[in-house]
């Protein structure tokens, strides 16, 4: 089995949870492929010397033939990780060295029990939605985002207004502070500090949740995926913010924003019978009441 390890740098007291992994997998006849920044960084920990096969600097460099991507960090590490593994059709797991870890799930106390899962195939896969911003020269070559595009003003206290229409349908303009779109991942994310609802993966929805609207009567709409949504942003600003889950950038009032559905999903794995539902009760507290 081949396996690529993506990850950041983390806090010392993981230092032992990342030996414990390690350890886990040179029991078996694993190829470790490291993501070299962070194969340097865990180069550094005293009595750490994982042997690998192979070391990736971007997506260029992974070998499709790879089964797994291990993610080591928090959510955002995660994110970062869908632009290293882009349609290869990698799947992804993530193990949690931060904080919340809603995507990068995996707690340190259950990495030999999940790495013994991954080798034995106890998992089952399960496919996110993708965003994709089809207007040029805003991300480079790598357009896509699993959370969420988010419109905001910059460099002024002055509110913007975001004209939004679904194909050619007029929807709304928002007075707001800002403006998202968020997949059914991106649900459990800013659009929910915004006020938006938690929609479960493969809903086959996207949301649209204004940022601070200065409109008592607009709140967050949930609409079908298969709509091409097209945003044109004023305001007093010559420029405002388009942030792609972990990537910002800015541009021009005369843009137009398409965003649309990507044309292929990522595979999480899913372990025995973990789900969306208990992972928002447990990271979440989603539903704690005292009498349940």
């Amino acid at each position: 089995m081949k396996i690529a390890i993506f990850g950041k740098v983390f806090s010392e007291k993981f230092c032992s949870a990342i030996k414990e992994l390690f350890a886990e997998l040179s029991k078996t006849k694993v190829e470790l492929y490291l993501y070299r920044p962070f194969f340097e960084f865990i180069s550094k920990i005293p009595n750490l010397s994982p042997a690998v096969a192979g070391l990736f600097s971007n997506h260029e460099d992974i070998n499709k033939t790879v089964d797994l991507m291990i993610v080591i960090g928090g959510d955002g590490t995660f994110l970062e990780s869908v632009a290293i593994i882009r349609n290869s059709g990698i799947p992804l797991v993530g193990i949690n060295s931060g904080r919340l870890g809603f995507l990068a799930n995996i707690s340190e106390g259950n990495i030999s029990t999940t790495i013994r899962d991954i080798l034995n195939g106890y998992y089952t896969f399960e496919q996110r939605t993708l965003i994709e911003l089809d207007t040029p020269n805003l991300f480079g070559d790598f357009n896509i985002g699993l959370n969420e595009l988010t419109i905001h003003k910059k460099d002024s206290s002055s509110m913007i207004t975001i004209h939004t229409y679904l194909d050619d349908d007029y929807l709304n303009s928002y007075w707001a502070d800002g403006l998202i779109i968020a997949t059914p991942t991106g649900s459990t994310a800013y659009s929910l500090s915004a006020g938006g609802p938690i929609v479960v993966p493969n809903s086959q929805n996207f949301i649209i949740a204004p940022i601070a609207p200065h409109n008592l009567t607009v709140r967050p709409i949930v609409v079908p995926d298969n709509r091409t949504i097209r945003l044109k942003v004023e305001g007093r600003s010559p420029e405002f913010l388009a942030s792609l889950d972990y990537r910002s950038v800015s541009f021009k009032p005369e843009t137009e924003l398409v965003v649309r559905k990507a044309n292929y999903k990522i595979n999480m794995l899913k372990f025995g019978t973990q789900t969306f539902f208990s992972t928002l009760r447990n990271k979440l507290m989603w539903g704690a009441d005292r009498r349940n």
